[in-house]
């Protein structure tokens, strides 16, 4: 019997295919089924404009719901927002980004980059040269003399867990079969790339009815092994200082609540990365907050003295470890539950167990049933708390007028903001300072991308995020404002994404940070002994060629901000600044939904340091130098750096 097929593009395919691919999920007793791919993102040029672009027309006359098609400014901003709808949507859903040939495509590099690093789904569909070479070198096609089948888009290859070319139309079954295999594998997922050559999006092939199907993706939730956990649990009776380093794998495997069961238990404490802020409460009695070298002292202290390190759910990154300073117990071993084998086998750990985080915890709480640490540990974590939180009630007091410390504008808007309401941030000293210091009460209230800590992803990630609590509350779920917190760098590299809020009467709340430079860097080159290097936004003295020393710019962001069609409200500098700055953030949490974006523009003072973390990071100084501040700097690395241990073990 003839398989029947429908005459149909390539890009009609990939539409059509799209639209009808479901991501099904069971957390306990809990079933999932919904949209893996809810929209697609493009910009329209030569590539796409007849494929991609004519496709998703022709459906949107035909089939509106099929696959909805959304604006952007900038293509990177388009996979961010991609990346930051799938953080919320826990890696059960992302969007699809369609882009032209040349500069089109390689826009999507970052935002590639971006989502492999963070192990976050987003589907790319850059537009390539003619297959055909029909019209041949085109515009913007790269021409390599020693590989004429090169493109730009080869360039996608390393910053993508999957890469795939449709060079000929029945290729188009397997490339995206494989592609959303990946897209639906906690272990292996990431930006997934499949490059369209222009002419082979307009070309019409036979196409199955049974690929045009509607397709579900199982997403896998390993068990752990029954005698991995019989080991882990041997280990964990026999440690005197156990230690929980809790990563966004906690999250992802909608495990915090076997965690809370898990450190109430045994009393074991839990230190946070970036990624897992919200897996316990601020105030949760084993909660120490933030680890490593933006952490708090009470996770830190704790970590130092740990002789069984517990790692859920987290790949280990440098911050995490203080660049592997933070665990000084000369014993210390590691237990390292992950989904991903790269990330479980990591410090030489000898009890790797590869496996969902949640389906791990139940089996290590009813294999420890009866276990607790010691008293003196529950001492220790109890005085730690009580003093980090005193550090912190100190930092967010009002003490700096009429410019206000990071602190205290982190402290006011943690304050108005709602216990289920979300905050975002990327890059700049904002992130670190949001680890050890925001108070977090709800596992979806924190959104920092941290692992490739991108300057700019802050506005369209945010908006991602907003998309994907709009998606939530309309299915009857949490209502959320979301928060993006920037600062002037970061909002410089990519606020257009302002004009998609404002296009579709999106409320995104943005607190934008004015410090005249980048602040984080410029206390960090002022540590290695750089004096603050090029990091202040000034005039140029053409002299000393220098833009240290000049004016301030005489740049107005909030009049930017208007400019896009922003509502805008401004803080200005004064006694009541952070009161003025609370009450602000209040009203634009009572701004109706649907009425836009609001920003509010604060000034602060960017000399005034976050409390210390009593950690370090790794950051090479110069080893000789004609500068004192440098060669004293040198001095201080050294004596960190004999600290680092290679292999923890």
């Amino acid at each position: 019997m003839a398989t029947a097929t429908r005459t149909m593009t390539v890009a009609q395919a990939v539409v059509e295919f799209l639209g009808r691919q479901y991501a099904v999920d069971k957390v306990g007793a809990q079933e999932y089924r919904g949209r893996l791919i809810p929209g697609m993102f493009g910009i329209f040029g030569h590539g796409n404009v007849a494929g991609v672009g004519q496709a998703l027309k022709q459906y949107q006359l035909s089939d509106p719901a099929l696959m909805p098609y959304y604006q952007g400014r900038n293509e990177q901003a388009q996979s961010h927002q991609a990346v930051g709808y799938a953080r919320h949507t826990r890696r059960r859903a992302t969007f699809a980004v369609s882009t032209s040939v040349g500069p089109g495509s390689t826009n999507l590099l970052t935002g590639a980059a971006l989502a492999t690093t963070n192990r976050l789904p987003v589907l790319l569909l850059p537009s390539d040269v003619f297959a055909t070479r029909a019209a041949d070198p085109v515009l913007q096609q790269l021409e390599r003399p020693d590989a004429y089948d090169v493109s730009v888009n080869d360039a996608f290859r390393p910053l993508s867990r999957y890469f795939d070319r449709v060079s000929r139309p029945e290729q188009l079954f397997s490339a995206l079969h494989n592609g959303l295999r990946v897209l639906t594998d906690p272990a292996d997922t990431g930006a997934v790339t499949i490059s369209l050559p222009q002419d082979v999006q307009a070309e019409a092939f036979e196409v199955p009815e049974e690929f045009l199907a509607p397709r579900e993706w199982r997403i896998r939730r390993p068990e752990a092994d029954d005698d991995d956990i019989r080991r882990a649990a041997d280990a964990i009776r026999n440690a005197k200082n156990p230690l929980i380093v809790a990563g966004g794998g906690v999250l992802y495997a909608y495990a915090e609540d076997e965690l809370a069961k898990f450190a109430d238990a045994t009393g074991i404490p839990v230190g946070n990365t970036q990624a897992g802020v919200g897996v316990l409460p601020w105030n949760h009695p084993r909660s120490l907050g933030a680890i490593g070298s933006t952490g708090t002292t009470a996770a830190n202290a704790i970590a130092a003295q740990a002789d069984l390190v517990i790692g859920i759910g987290t790949r280990y990154e440098d911050f995490t470890t203080a660049s592997r300073t933070a665990f000084q117990n000369p014993g210390v071993t590691f237990i390292n539950i992950n989904v991903t084998p790269l990330d479980a086998y990591k410090h030489g750990t000898a009890l790797p167990i590869v496996a969902d985080a949640r389906k791990a915890l139940v089996k290590l709480n009813a294999a420890l049933g009866g276990y607790r640490v010691g008293a003196d540990l529950e001492h220790q974590v109890a005085g730690q708390k009580k003093r980090w939180d005193a550090i912190v009630d100190e930092a967010f007091d009002t003490r700096y007028t009429p410019l206000p410390s990071q602190n205290e504008i982190i402290g006011a808007t943690n304050r108005a903001m709602d216990a289920a309401d979300v905050v975002i941030c990327a890059a700049g000293s904002l992130p670190g300072d949001l680890h050890k210091m925001w108070r977090i009460r709800d596992p979806f209230g924190y959104h920092v991308e941290y692992a490739y800590s991108c300057m700019g992803y802050e506005i369209p990630g945010g908006l991602g995020v907003k998309r994907a609590t709009l998606a939530e509350a309309a299915g009857g779920g949490t209502k959320r404002d979301v928060v993006v917190m920037v600062g002037d760098g970061s909002y410089l590299m990519m606020h257009t994404e302002l004009v998609t809020a404002v296009a579709e009467g999106i409320k995104l709340i943005v607190v934008l940070i004015q410090n005249h430079g980048y602040a984080s860097i410029g206390a960090l080159s002022e540590q290695l002994g750089s004096q603050r290097f090029g990091t202040k936004y000034r005039t140029l003295d053409a002299q000393h060629h220098t833009f240290d020393d000049g004016e301030k710019l005489p740049v107005d962001l909030a009049l930017n901000a208007e400019s896009l069609g922003v509502k805008v409200i401004r803080v200005t500098p004064g006694e009541n600044v952070v009161a003025d700055l609370e009450a602000a953030v209040t009203a634009a949490k009572a701004a109706p939904e649907g009425g836009g974006p609001v920003l509010i523009h604060v000034e602060s003072d960017p000399l005034l340091d976050a409390p210390s973390s009593e950690s370090w990071w790794d950051v090479p100084v110069s080893e000789i130098s004609d500068l004192q501040s440098t060669q004293q700097a040198y001095t201080t690395y050294t004596e960190h750096k004999a600290r680092q241990r290679t292999l923890l073990g």
